[in-house]
């Protein structure tokens, strides 16, 4: 079980170029082998660019401490390195040798984000936000002593592709920063057991249909030392604001504004000096819900232009071109796929490089687009998941992808269709085991017309003549895909062990989960797990025309919202479930947060047959089979309140069922207590199942 845990990201890991990355705005890639960093052209050989001993001798030389290994760095410059070391941001000359910024950070900095502009570096201490600068100094950005006022941190539990709470502007004289009020937020309580008596540790968690956060954006500028404050009110006090976005030019500042119902966003344009409202740009309305979740790219060489993502318009993430008085210049992409991710452009922004889904779903390749023209070129040609870095002149990508039978490759091409040179081919480690078979394939949905991928993982040494217990791992959820063609299939070590010991393993990304597009995923809207659930039926349908598959053997697995369909499943699915393990799992949408579980439900209030549909609770009666849950004793995510309640309604109902709580893990069980975690539930179903 170590092996399979721990080793997937160890001994069994496929060979990698370690930190491979373009030298700045050079044509020359490097690379980290053990304690030398590599740099080649590209079709060139790699030499040695810098060992560790030159870079500790520089280092010393001026009074920084010595580096145990190539530390993790990016490239500043063509000679210029950038790392952390001993709470200081170093850039380092190795060509001249020479210290260019040693810029020390208070030790209880968190949430530090750089800016190359201004070479000052913002951070959070507890609730607060600071700036240092490369002389030491310590500026408080705010000086909040109210405990529900937090600045500077990400805001509305991280929805909405929110990821962070510092924006610097391009020149870096001026630093946007998110506060939120969290006075009318509810506490729960969570209880340190590492103290003498254990201490009680109160978080904030706005629940469905009760007060969130009230969100608003200061303005710091770095010459007057004032803070504007940008306070929307389109929607009351109840909205989001995500995608902080500034523009090129550092005078305004673009915020989407959400509603609470998350059906209706507006992208507006603030003064960042005064906070002053300029203008709406354009608005998106859906009577399921909006998820605004990527920030606006803007262009360098036509500063009053930028990059817009959306799935909103014909149902698919695309990419449009707007100018700065909202008017749609041009959409980019279109077709019945996704965006994933935008790579970048040329250094005279004809082209926009960007990653899809259009080959298929579980496959991600690289693209090359004419913004003029709108022609495409497909830059990866190999079946995989590719991840791609494009060079700063957009003439040269590094292509390091896998499929299902490939643990990794990677090559260099350039941008016009030309291959140049493989830089490895990683050995498959798992070659000597005896492992099960893995395919990828698709079935029908509930619908009857939509496909859905699946991955099979059959038992080690299988005979077609014999029957196999089979366990269905799920995850079901939005934003969430299980099934690629990566190495394995995407699958973990884990479905392997129990491969090895006699079971089939059956994953199927069922309607609501991520990159299929709007329609797929809107299905659940009101009614989590009910249309996941019938797709997952149909998973057992298939499973149960094999001649090899025990159909009195099934067993179901998933944690989050896995953990939700796990326990939906068994309990709905009684005749055909008979072993489920459940970790984490939401049992009743209204103990879960507002700005997940109202997008995806609408309120209490609103929806309240729907809430009472998907609620586990009255479902712990109908339990029949074998139930394990697992929980994190210090969930911050889905709470305790979730589980507790249904091991209460099962002790009313005189229901058994075995439960099992982590009492220092949070929302995930990690580290070498994952061992633990996995060993459980594989005795699980060995004891009941197999």
């Amino acid at each position: 079980m170590e092996d399979a845990i721990l080793g997937q990201w160890q001994q069994f890991y496929p060979k990698n170029l370690s930190q491979l990355s373009w030298r700045g705005e050079a044509n020359e890639y490097t690379y980290v082998d053990k304690d030398k960093i590599m740099l080649a052209k590209p079709g060139g050989d790699a030499s040695v660019l810098l060992k560790l001993e030159d870079l500790n001798k520089g280092l010393e030389a001026q009074n920084v401490k010595s580096l145990r290994r190539i530390p993790r760095f990016s490239w500043q410059a063509e000679n210029v390195i950038e790392f952390n070391s001993v709470g200081a941001l170093i850039h380092y000359d190795f060509v001249a040798q020479k210290v260019l910024l040693n810029l020390r950070v208070n030790t209880k900095a968190e949430n530090k984000d750089y800016c190359e502009a201004s070479n000052m570096v913002a951070y959070t201490i507890d609730n607060n936000l600071y700036i240092a600068g490369a002389q030491g100094e310590e500026i408080a950005v705010t000086t909040d002593t109210d405990k529900n006022l937090v600045n500077g941190q990400d805001v509305s539990r991280r929805e909405y592709g929110i990821d962070g709470g510092i924006f610097w502007s391009p020149n870096g004289k001026q630093l946007a920063f998110y506060r939120k009020d969290e006075s009318k937020v509810t506490s729960f309580p969570l209880v340190d057991i590492n103290t003498r008596v254990g201490d009680l540790r109160e978080i904030k968690y706005p629940m469905a249909g009760m007060d969130s956060e009230v969100v608003s954006l200061g303005v710091y500028n770095l010459d007057t030392q004032k803070t504007s404050w940008i306070k929307p009110n389109d929607f009351g006090d109840d909205q989001y604001l995500t995608n902080i976005s500034w523009g090129a030019e550092n005078k305004y500042i673009y915020i989407q504004v959400l509603n609470r119902a998350s059906n209706h966003a507006k992208l507006n344009q603030y003064e960042a000096a005064t906070g002053k409202f300029v203008a709406t740009l354009f608005e998106e309305k859906d009577d399921r819900w909006v998820e605004p979740s990527h920030q606006l790219i803007f262009l360098n060489k036509k500063a009053n232009q930028f990059i817009y993502q959306t799935n909103n318009r014909d149902g698919f993430n695309h990419a449009y071109l707007y100018n700065t008085e909202g008017k749609l210049i041009k959409q980019l992409t279109s077709g019945d796929w996704e965006i994933t991710e935008i790579l970048g452009f040329d250094k005279d922004e004809k082209y926009m490089f960007y990653v899809s889904t259009e080959v298929s779903p579980i496959e991600r390749h690289a693209y090359k687009l004419n913004l003029k023209t709108g022609k495409r070129y497909r830059l990866t040609k190999d079946a995989g998941y590719h991840d791609v870095q494009v060079s700063v002149d957009g003439k040269y990508i590094l292509d390091n992808f896998s499929s299902l039978n490939v643990p990794r490759i990677i090559n260099v091409a350039d941008t016009r269709d030309k291959f140049v040179k493989e830089l490895l081919i990683a050995e498959n480690k798992l070659k000597d085991y005896n492992l099960g078979e893995i395919s990828l394939g698709t079935i029908k949905a509930a619908d009857g017309q939509t496909d859905l991928h699946y991955r099979m993982v059959k038992p080690a040494d299988f005979d077609p003549n014999k029957k196999y217990p089979v366990v269905v791992y799920v995850y079901g959820g939005p934003h969430a895909q299980l099934v690629t063609n990566r190495f394995l299939g995407g699958a973990s070590l884990w479905e392997q062990y129990m491969a090895q010991n006699g079971y089939l393993l059956y994953i199927l990304d069922n309607r609501g989960s991520a990159n299929r597009g709007k329609e797929f995923e809107t299905v659940i809207h009101r009614q989590c797990g009910q249309c996941e659930m019938a797709d997952q039926m149909k998973g057992i349908d298939f499973l149960k025309s094999l001649p090899y598959v025990d159909a009195d053997r099934i067993g179901v697995h998933g944690w989050s919202y896995g953990g939700f369909m796990t326990i939906s499943l068994i309990t709905n699915h009684p005749d055909v479930f008979k072993v489920a393990v459940a970790g984490g799992p939401v049992i009743d949408w209204k103990w879960y947060e507002v700005m997940y579980g109202e997008r995806y439900m609408d309120t209490p209030i609103e929806n309240p047959e729907g809430y009472a549909k998907t609620s586990l609770i009255a479902k712990a009666k109908d339990l029949k089979g074998k139930l394990l849950i697992c929980q994190g004793a210090i969930d911050n995510t889905v709470l305790w309140q979730h589980s507790l309640n249904f091991i209460r309604e099962c002790v009313k109902y005189n229901v058994q069922v075995d439960y099992f709580p982590y009492p220092r893990a949070e929302h995930n069980v990690r580290g070498r207590d994952r061992i633990h975690l996995k060993q459980k539930v594989s005795n699980y179903f060995d004891d009941y199942l197999k």
